[in-house]
């Protein structure tokens, strides 16, 4: 697929995904009105909504048809809602101490660092209330009343899916145990073994692309167990390589392609991918895992054509 074709295709996509997410924000209203502010704010900063592409684009390789995206779309915003809530609380002052992202004021410099903690704990929970709205598809019942007409057991079992796997990545056995593996690493006396930084990657920055493509595929309704422990391999890969990729870059990047210094893990001094296995084996294992991220891709068929590209140009940007 040529470049801007592709470019094209996922500026049309990344619009529809946006118009979704925005659809599902809470109102501002109410003496909480504050928080929801807050929540809203952090959402609509801005974003590439990664995720949620890989989610409704395994959705589509996996045969999900039109009639399934009321089943589909709450997912969507609420594991956008899951990352957001991960950024509010990374930039933190007693996590991060960040006070810009994306060229914005972050949430707690806007709001205040305990309204930013409660930003933060509102959208992990509100994604969860999100993700349930499909049970109104389920039952057929709209979203005020859920109670009179019996869920199909079909669709009941999908939606059952999808949740363990979004509760499970987004928790201690996921992104939450991730992020405490990597505080706790800075503050490690000596070398990081490598298993250990694997960890920290798999579960930090793998977890929620592997529950992103995974809930598409399950939610599709045609991927078996076996075929969903691949989709698992395939975004271990693609995570795995992502972040090896950012490391990369901030030894080699680019000041103005980035949009932020290069050299800050140097300067503070963290273990990096890098810093333990060198650049260029760094950059040969970006390659391995890439190539294994594929080749599991096209062994589902389908028209994976934009899905290839869209993971090629997450793996191997410059930014």
């Amino acid at each position: 697929m040529e470049a801007s074709m592709f470019n094209d295709i996922l500026q049309k996509k990344t619009k529809t995904i946006e118009r979704i997410i925005r659809s599902f924000l809470p109102e501002e209203k109410g003496y909480q009105k504050t928080v929801i502010e807050a929540m809203n704010y952090s959402v609509t900063a801005g974003g590439k909504r990664l995720r949620p592409l890989l989610m409704e684009e395994t959705f589509r390789l996996f045969g999900g048809k039109d009639e399934d995206l009321p089943l589909l779309e709450p997912f969507l915003a609420a594991v956008e809602m899951i990352h957001t809530y991960s950024l509010v609380h990374d930039d933190l002052p007693a996590m991060d101490n960040d006070e810009y992202r994306r060229g914005k004021k972050t949430t707690w410099n806007v709001y205040g660092q305990a309204m930013g903690i409660l930003a933060g704990d509102g959208l992990l929970n509100f994604a969860f209330e999100t993700a349930l709205q499909a049970l109104e598809f389920c039952s057929g019942t709209n979203r005020e009343y859920l109670t009179t007409v019996p869920a199909p057991e079909y669709n009941l079992q999908r939606l059952t899916r999808a949740l363990v796997i979004l509760t499970k990545k987004a928790g201690i056995y996921g992104m939450i145990g991730g992020q405490t593996a990597d505080i706790e690493a800075e503050q490690q006396e000596g070398a990081l073994e490598p298993e250990q930084l694997l960890f920290i990657h798999e579960h930090k920055t793998a977890s929620l692309i592997q529950a992103s493509m995974m809930i598409g595929a399950v939610l599709a309704g045609v991927a078996d167990e076996e075929t969903v422990q691949a989709v698992e391999k395939c975004a271990y890969d693609i995570g795995i390589a992502f972040q090896i990729q950012d490391d990369i870059l901030d030894v080699v990047g680019d000041v103005e392609e980035l949009g932020k210094p290069v050299g800050s893990d140097a300067l503070n001094h963290k273990q990096t991918y890098v810093t333990i296995h060198g650049l260029r084996q760094a950059e040969k294992d970006v390659e391995v895992l890439t190539d294994e991220a594929i080749g599991i891709l096209e062994s589902f068929g389908g028209d994976n054509d934009f899905l290839k590209e869209l993971l090629l140009s997450l793996i191997h940007r410059r930014k």
